[in-house]
């Protein structure tokens, strides 16, 4: 799943806050997740524990590792729970 876009359509923070999602704010890239979405498969902490680590609150922090890698794990989440950013 492409976690940047929305039916092929890159996402907004606008989208994304109206939908329910939180913004977990990075120097460049905001993940976004939706709780309610969420099937809690794991693939998030399971692809980098020093970015999503459910223990700690935030339980995202996405200056804890690249952009890159932030986004491919994002892309991983087969619910739709996580969205993400990338800053210009």
């Amino acid at each position: 799943m492409d976690g940047g876009k929305f039916d092929q359509e890159p996402v907004t923070e606008e989208q994304l806050l109206a939908q329910g999602y939180r913004k977990y704010q990075g120097e460049g890239i905001d993940i976004y997740y939706n709780k309610d979405i969420c099937a809690h498969i794991g693939n998030c902490v399971r692809g980098n524990s020093e970015i999503f680590e459910v223990g700690r609150r935030p339980w995202i922090i996405p200056d804890n590792g690249s952009v890159a890698i932030a986004s491919y794990v994002v892309d991983t989440c087969p619910s739709g729970a996580l969205k993400y950013v990338i800053k210009k």
